[in-house]
């Protein structure tokens, strides 16, 4: 919906308001809407607090409360905190009592990494949302990632964080490596056990993984990128608008997979690894084909 309503033009001398409005499939009244700048208290609490779930995603809105006030000088009532942090789609990571029984329409699939030797490129993809502070609203980014070799195979932003969002991101790692990995991981939240996204995955002949409740160890790599990404660009930067943003993570993206060295992986970029180990598994099924 948000970028449909990015393409409005309301200066277009050819096409009417309206007409581009039934073009979109957006209402007329959606794409006038402007977003209501969040207060400057507001927005330096959220980016303090999204800080500190990077840190401690366990901490719940007391702790928090006492955090605030000790490290930073701010005096806050829990309320407000709570209130900010729905805002910012996110909550404590605990272990609850299970007092309910999903639905069918929302299945929750087992953890299939425990014990699991991962030492091939596309035998494991892995993919999350993480919150975007914006001096005018905010955004949430999504990515997928090859657990074994750290490479980013796609990533979109937008400011609705929905099914849709991840299905593009999917698209986007389907198309760029022609291949598709055995197993694909995510959290148990809303859009990765939704039918849209489970159905898409069993379509393709991938097996289902999901993080256990409140374990997000269980995604360790993605939540390591997204620290990452933050305090090396969206912290640093500040981008005002989408496009901004978009802009500033597609050369952030780029550094990562192409340039920057990493160490657990020999020093080599995510894009070299990847295509090396891609290469050793085609080199060692001709290998197995030429022996049969």
């Amino acid at each position: 919906m948000s970028e449909r309503r990015e393409l409005f033009d309301k200066e277009n001398p050819q096409i009417s308001q309206r007409r581009q409005a039934e073009l979109l499939t957006v209402a007329r009244s959606s794409a006038a809407y402007q977003p209501v700048p969040l207060r400057e208290a507001d927005r330096s609490v959220i980016r303090i607090m999204d800080e500190l779930y990077l840190k401690a995603p366990s901490l719940g809105s007391r702790p928090l409360v006492t955090l605030l006030e000790r490290e930073y000088g701010i005096l806050i009532n829990r309320k407000r905190v709570q209130r900010l942090r729905r805002a910012m789609g996110l909550e404590a990571i605990w272990c609850r009592p299970r007092t309910t029984i999903p639905d069918r329409s929302q299945r929750k699939y087992p953890y299939l990494l425990r014990e699991l030797k991962i030492d091939r490129a596309n035998q494991v993809w892995c993919t999350d949302f993480t919150y975007v502070p914006m001096p005018v609203g905010h955004a949430y980014l999504c990515a997928v990632m090859d657990w074994h070799t750290r490479k980013v195979l796609g990533w979109a932003v937008s400011n609705t964080m929905d099914t849709g969002l991840c299905l593009n991101v999917l698209q986007q790692a389907l198309t760029l490596t022609g291949t598709k990995p055995g197993i694909f991981n995510t959290d148990q939240g809303s859009q990765f056990t939704s039918e849209e996204w489970t159905g898409r995955l069993t379509e393709l002949g991938i097996k289902i993984s999901m993080d256990g409740k409140g374990r997000w160890m269980d995604n360790v790599f993605i939540e390591r990128l997204w620290r990452s990404v933050k305090y090396e660009e969206i912290y640093l930067k500040e981008h005002a608008t989408l496009p901004a943003l978009r802009a500033g993570l597609r050369d952030w993206f780029q550094r990562y997979n192409e340039w920057r060295p990493h160490a657990s992986l020999g020093n080599l970029t995510p894009c070299a690894y990847y295509e090396e180990r891609v290469a050793a598994a085609l080199e060692e099924a001709g290998k197995g084909l030429s022996v049969a």
